[in-house]
């Protein structure tokens, strides 16, 4: 697949199962994140990957969340399984570092375009990805869990595996709706 093509059709694929991504394919889709915008070379990302009972790990911190912040049953129950929608997670901090040159939000920018080079890496390899947030994202118990200082940004989870089906072509947009010129 081409670069352009990949870019020009990118769509999330929320059915994942396994084969995850792993070897080869695996080094190539976090080498792709290394690559990502970086001003200054800081390198301001954190990247975590669970899969087996990494997984099971992820899902125990996204149940202790529940609990803490009165969620109901079936959603401390539902919080559980939340990791297992794909064979694999990797999860993505925006590490911030003190720069005069370059702000915190430009450094979570960073982090950001490196989770968009992981999915392209695994789309490109036959792979395919959901990027998601919500609210564990923003919860003090999963960032506290995950280890983030007060400046760092969960910037998400990006689930990773095996596509189950070809999703549905993306509506076509124009451009000239999102895009103005000065000339």
């Amino acid at each position: 697949m081409d670069a352009l093509t990949l870019l020009l059709n990118r769509s999330s694929q929320p059915r994942l199962e396994s084969p995850a991504p792993s070897g080869d394919a695996l080094e190539n889709i976090m080498q792709a994140a290394l690559r990502a915008p970086d001003h200054a070379c800081l390198t301001p990302w954190r990247f975590i990957v669970c899969t087996g009972k990494g997984l099971d790990k992820l899902g125990a911190l996204y149940e202790q969340s529940a609990i803490e912040n009165d969620k109901t049953q079936k959603e401390i129950e539902r919080a559980v399984q939340l990791p297992h929608r794909a064979p694999m997670v990797i999860v993505a901090i925006a590490k911030h570092i003190e720069h005069e040159k370059v702000p915190r939000v430009e450094q979570i920018a960073s982090a950001s375009c490196g989770v968009m080079a992981m999915q392209m890496a695994a789309v490109a390899q036959g792979f395919n990805g959901m990027w998601r947030t919500g609210s564990y994202a923003q919860c003090e118990t999963v960032r506290n869990g995950l280890g983030l200082s007060e400046e760092d940004e969960l910037v998400g989870f990006l689930y990773l595996g095996t596509p189950t089906f070809e999703p549905a072509p993306k509506p076509q947009r124009n451009s000239s709706d999102y895009f103005e010129f000065w000339q």
